[in-house]
């Protein structure tokens, strides 16, 4: 080796080993904040249009993540858990809007604690049916799929597909029809709706309908990628208020949060500790909201 160069090479599959590790580090951030924001969404819209912090949401995310479970188990396409999930979830949610939540609107602190008994509740219901032991709900898609030089699970980079389709439906609900300039009312100002004859308390129970389907929906996509067990919603449930609180509460605010602290949580796992990692998004999200309450999309 005249010099002390090293041979072309291995210089070759050094670099190439390098792009492949960048390559999967850019992935893995992109499809970690894919999973988040899917996963925040219903907090988020609970949150904005009814004024109430869903401390259920976990639990709704752990019914959605056993749905799939039954749902596979029972021999029927993991396609059809995710649409299964939504259902439960949407059904659950008009329920205990009725009959939990409504009776409590004028005792707000009441309701959020409603909420977070009621999320007790339900892993105990889900104990006594399924039991402490790990279940698992098979993927719609295996394998993986070559990208960017690489090789990636294909179903987590479907996610990043569904996250951006979340996004999508939910400003066109919000902005292009007559539920959401109903709700957008509601948030602005519920006594002057009521008067202009828009039923805030239809609006209400579909709100938190719809952010109960969307958690279980959650539930289902990320099953296929982990163990499902009676407390699986519960870091899910942090993290996801966490991410709420910071994206001011608007669907743009969310998404740039969910890249920002995702990416954080991903790159602290890779080059610090996983334990470290799994606090990220806790710690930043306190420091950013102590530098700026209003959340990232207010200014």
């Amino acid at each position: 080796m005249a010099g002390g160069r090293c041979p072309p090479a291995i210089s070759t599959r050094q670099a190439q080993a390098a792009g492949d590790r960048m390559a999967t580090l850019f992935l893995d951030i992109l499809t970690t904040s894919s999973m988040l924001f899917i996963v925040a969404a219903g907090l988020m819209i609970i949150l904005g249009v009814m004024k109430l912090i869903n401390f259920a949401h976990g639990a709704f995310l752990t019914v959605g993540g056993y749905a799939a479970h039954v749902v596979t188990d029972a021999g029927f396409s993991p396609w059809l858990t995710i649409p299964a999930a939504a259902i439960v979830g949407f059904l659950l949610g008009v329920v205990v809007e009725r009959l939990i939540v409504r009776p409590l609107y004028s005792r707000p602190l009441d309701a959020i604690l409603a909420t977070w008994g009621l999320g007790i509740v339900v892993a105990q219901v889900i104990v006594f049916i399924f039991g402490r032991e790990v279940q698992f709900a098979a993927s719609p898609i295996s394998g993986t799929t070559d990208i960017f030089a690489t090789t990636y699970s294909s179903w987590r980079l479907i996610l990043v597909a569904v996250a951006v389709m979340i996004g999508g439906l939910l400003t066109a609900l919000l902005y292009l029809t007559r539920f959401g300039l109903h709700a957008r009312a509601v948030i602005m100002n519920e006594n002057l709706a009521r008067g202009l004859g828009i039923d805030s308390v239809r609006v209400r129970a579909m709100t938190f309908g719809l952010g109960a389907a969307l958690a279980c929906a959650a539930g289902a996509l990320i099953t296929p990628l982990l163990s499902v067990d009676p407390n699986m919603g519960l870091p899910w449930l942090v993290n996801s208020f966490m991410l709420v609180l910071v994206s001011g509460v608007a669907i743009p605010g969310l998404a740039l949060a969910s890249l920002f602290l995702g990416g954080a949580q991903v790159l602290v796992s890779t080059f610090v500790s996983p334990i470290l990692g799994g606090i990220t998004i806790v710690v930043l999200a306190a420091v950013i909201l102590r530098i700026k309450p209003q959340g990232l999309s207010r200014g």
